[in-house]
């Protein structure tokens, strides 16, 4: 234990426990504790509170329940459930009911499993005849506070183990949780709590967050010295290049996805690790392309979705699979011998909780690879990696007095008492360590609100609150503090099986019948959209490049620690540069100190070789412009520098009366400003404005901020403040959201809207600082009169997958070489008579007919065996589908015969019919490769939104 338990208690472990358990050990084959067991399990049998903090696969789960079975086995049976396990996922539910059955049938300890897939017939079987350990989730947790026999079997209850709780701390689940928690203790007294977490920057802090501030004992094992993560920038090979064309992609893209696939080939279970919902779709789209054997595996797709990859890779039958965070939490899909993480994983705990998936076996390396997409990305990734290699890891960010998580517990406490005294829910809220600065004052506001909403009745003459008419509904319809955000359901219409969901904000900006999209690896064609039933119907379609799905609220934060950390190692490098070395030798000094080879640290530092003027650092901010261009490289990361650049964006708008647009990333805030505002305005700003100001004059800014009114709808929605109505243009809420903004102003709606903001997105004490050591010269503050190589080098938000708009020669070339190695159907539409399937590059420059003579030739897709029947049916007996389908072929034939063999190269490419072929053709230049440009576009297109064209 990290508060002086020595390693010879650690090493008897096993022997604090009960002697049938310890029995249960010897017959499973475990003869000694892992080092967790080691650390925790003395103390824990002991009854004390616990936090066990240590990679996956460490034998955490054993660590918490086998004290916790042995309690159980040591005492008299009861009636009603004895321990809880929560997790914050159904399928860890799955995971870990199967793993406690094995020791519950060892042991003759009852184990079942309770959430909201559970049948009605378990749910009244549970309440009759409690289970002795119940798993369930967070949400569930609280609808067992409602019914009589399950107060009663929860009475019982003296064990309550929380698994992933760093996950819980950061969120407002978790607070609610910890609610949930007090209002159990209210029921069944004192009880131990037994956390279970990945690696933390502060596991103290979690430790008070689990236990109420109860006293807590830490049992950690460093996670960062069991992994080996190397970070690499592939060459782009000429293979590469080809296969760009193929991909409709370019070559960068390509050797990624050739890079991944060799490391996939090389391991026999590998994780593929993205950070967005969208990578995830996009790039799986393209491995699949390669012929990589994986699957696609996050939040968006159906449950049955995710179970068939999960049991398909934990059988073997996959060799991969890529995912979200939606595999970051354990969920067991066997042994995993490597994982690849695609661009930075932008936090340490982020990397050491998914890297630690790989080598589940005691005292086993995990190892992973990060494949950087840039120079940022591989500075950032380097970064990582060394600050994980010696545990410098973040902390978890607890939501501290989110008020409408209180206005959420309140009505669930009244489901558990049918009314209490005010006094007694504010003090069971308080005791609860994220609430236990909630001032009685925000307390009687927000249960104003509550009374003011119809969700309860308040007596505050008698400090008493009471059921409403309205409680049991809002309750039942807000178990959950995840944001309530209107999805599509995904329908294979063929099958009837679901394939997954749609955020609203997809499907009514860019859905309609006939569009294209990826999800789950795979191509569909959109049919029907029922507004109604939010639902959408597709069909399947080979080729998997169409437009990617967006989902909401993706995006991780890289931390400020992080991003100094970056600005130091390109300062460092910069210097090498300016003392006369060369890149070879600066790379062999970065790849001495991280974990790259030369070819990594080589792309990266070209933007630091070309830098002239001052290097933006973790000391020195530079201010640079050129026009209405003005960037502030900060290596500050991306919540203070979204404080920085709205702080700027709202006083120059103040001042001109001109709006300010602004674009951030961890290491710059780029702002187009009005004509006439320079960088000495701008500097000027920041030498002058009292930092103590600055948390004010944002929220000030916010209010402008699509981000508030937004957050605000959802906040409204836990207070029971606003009805969402169904149908299209449904997250647009009832009122327009300026005026629910203004309706809600002096409430505490929207003093929680704002705080959830600054919490989540905003970070004004650094930001204020930050202006305090500028100003005290301890920040230096430079300019520079031109736009530099760093200033430049910025990534946008989200990496485009299809081919890029301006396509450069290599690009050109690919696309070229592709058209002309497929295949094309040649037909003589004079005669009717003569067809050939041939390359496009065997194609003459004037195709004619052998049997006519004719030139009214046309090029068609090689599989159109259906145009030529059509064709070739007499006029009579065609149905309007054939008619269409002969005009096609006859337009077709047209620009063949006006245009030769350049027609034909047009209809070939992906997507391009008669009519774009002939917009093609016109617009084109005497440059060759410009025909080639206007064609990839027309693809690009075509893959973005729909494949049946005019």
């Amino acid at each position: 234990m990290s508060n002086g338990a020595s390693d010879e208690v650690g090493m008897d472990a096993f022997a604090a426990l009960h002697a049938d358990v310890r029995a249960a050990l010897s017959e499973r084959g475990f003869e000694t504790p892992t080092a967790p067991q080691r650390k925790a399990i003395p103390a824990l049998a002991d009854g004390d509170h616990g936090l066990v903090v240590a990679p996956t696969g460490s034998g955490k789960t054993e660590t918490a329940m086998l004290p916790v079975l042995s309690a159980i086995r040591g005492r008299e049976p009861r009636h009603g459930i004895q321990a809880l396990y929560i997790t914050p996922l159904r399928a860890l539910n799955r995971d870990m009911r199967e793993r406690l059955d094995r020791w519950g049938e060892t042991l003759g300890i009852e184990v079942a499993v309770r959430h909201g897939d559970t049948t009605d017939y378990e749910r009244g079987k549970q309440a009759e005849d409690p289970p002795d350990v119940l798993v369930t989730t967070p949400e569930t947790l609280q609808a067992m506070f409602t019914g009589k026999r399950l107060r009663r079997a929860i009475a019982d209850v003296e064990h309550v183990v929380v698994d992933e709780v760093h996950e819980l701390a950061a969120s407002k689940r978790g607070a609610q949780l910890t609610v949930g928690l007090e209002h159990l203790r209210e029921h069944a007294g004192s009880l131990q709590r037994i956390g279970l977490s990945a690696t933390v920057g502060d596991p103290e802090e979690v430790g008070r967050f689990l236990t109420g501030d109860r006293g807590c004992r830490i049992a950690e094992v460093e996670a960062g010295s069991n992994i080996d993560v190397s970070v690499r920038t592939p060459e782009i090979t000429a293979a590469d290049r080809t296969a760009a064309g193929e991909l409709l992609t370019d070559a960068e893209l390509a050797s990624h996805v050739r890079t991944i696939d060799d490391i996939v080939a090389a391991h026999d279970s590998t994780l593929v690790f993205v950070n967005t919902r969208q990578t995830a779709e996009g790039l799986g789209s393209r491995l699949k392309s390669y012929g990589t054997d994986l699957g696609i595996h996050h939040g968006s797709l159906s449950k049955s979705a995710r179970v068939e990859v999960e049991d398909r890779f934990k059988t073997g039958e996959l060799d991969a699979l890529l995912c979200t965070s939606s595999m970051e939490l354990g969920i067991d899909v066997g042994r995993i011998d490597h994982v690849v993480q695609y661009s930075s994983p932008r936090e340490v705990r982020r990397l050491l909780q998914r890297v630690g998936r790989a080598g589940h076996r005691r005292e086993a390396t995990s190892a992973g690879t990060v494949i950087a997409t840039g120079s940022d990305d591989a500075f950032e990734a380097l970064a990582i990696v060394e600050r994980a290699e010696r545990g410098a890891v973040e902390s978890a960010g607890i939501h501290h007095a989110s008020l409408d998580t209180v206005a959420n517990q309140i009505p669930g406490l009244l489901m558990g008492f049918e009314e209490i005294p005010a006094a007694r829910a504010y003090d069971i809220v308080t005791r609860a360590y994220p609430f236990r600065n909630l001032s009685r004052a925000e307390f009687k506001s927000v249960v104003r609100e509550l009374s003011d909403n119809r969700l309860l009745w308040l007596e505050e003459d008698a400090d008493r609150l009471e059921k409403s008419g309205g409680t049991w509904q809002y309750f039942y319809a807000n178990l959950s503090m995840i944001p309530d955000e209107a999805n599509y359901t995904v329908t294979d219409m063929a099958s009837g099986d679901p394939v997954g969901t749609l955020a609203e904000r997809f499907v009514v900006t860019f859905a309609a019948p006939g569009e294209t999209f990826v999800q789950g690896g795979e191509m569909w064609r959109i049919t029907e959209i029922d507004d109604e039933a939010e639902e959408v119907l597709v069909s399947p379609v080979g080729d998997p490049t169409g437009e990617v799905p967006s989902w909401v609220g993706q995006e991780i934060p890289v931390p400020y620690d992080v991003a100094q950390h970056v600005g130091r190692t390109r300062a460092d490098a910069h210097e090498r540069f300016e003392s006369g070395m060369g890149r070879d030798h600066v790379a062999e000094a970065l790849t001495e100190r991280f974990p790259a080879d030369e070819h990594t640290a080589s792309e990266a530092l070209k933007p630091v070789e070309r830098h002239e003027g001052p290097v933006p650092a973790d000391d020195r901010v530079v201010v640079e412009g050129f026009g209405r261009e003005v960037v502030l490289n900060a290596a500050f990361g991306h919540t203070v520098n979204e404080t920085l650049g709205r702080l700027l964006s709202a006083l120059i708008g103040q001042r001109t009366g001109s709006s300010v647009a602004m674009e951030v990333d961890p290491y710059r805030i780029e702002l187009e400003v009005p004509s006439g505002v320079t960088i000495g305005d701008v500097v000027e700003i920041l030498e002058t404005t009292d930092p103590e100001h600055v948390a004010t004059l944002v929220e000030l800014s916010l209010k402008n901020a699509d981000s508030l009114k937004y957050t605000l709808a959802q906040v409204a929605a836990k207070f029971g403040a606003l009805k969402r109505w169904k149908g299209k243009g449904a997250s647009q809420n009832r009122f327009g959201k300026d005026r629910l903004l203004e309706a809600l102003e002096d409430t505490p709606i929207y003093d929680e809207a704002v705080r959830v903001v600054l919490h989540e997105q905003l970070d004004a004490a650094t930001a204020s600082d930050v202006l305090r050591r500028l100003q005290s010269g301890d920040l230096a503050l430079e300019t520079a009169s031109q736009r530099t190589a760093l200033g430049q080098a910025g990534r946008s938000s989200g990496r485009e997958l299809l081919s890029p708009q301006n396509a450069d020669a290599s690009v050109v070339e690919t696309v070229r070489e592709r058209i002309m190695n497929d295949r094309v159907l040649l037909a003589c539409l004079h005669c009717e008579e003569w067809d050939r399937r041939q390359t496009v590059e065997r194609v003459d420059e004037q195709p004619e007919c052998p049997a006519c003579g004719s030139t009214r030739v046309a090029a068609l897709n090689p599989w159109a065996d259906e145009v030529l029947e059509s064709v070739r049916t007499g006029e009579d007996r065609k149905d309007d589908e054939q008619r269409k389908q002969t005009e096609r072929a006859h337009r077709a034939a047209s620009l063949v015969q006006s245009h030769g063999k350049k027609a034909v190269i047009a209809l070939a490419a992906r997507g391009v019919g008669p009519r774009n072929a002939a917009f093609v053709i016109n617009n084109h230049r005497e440059d060759e490769d410009d025909f080639y440009r206007d064609i990839i576009e027309r693809e690009r297109q075509y893959a973005r939104t729909n494949s049946f064209w005019d």
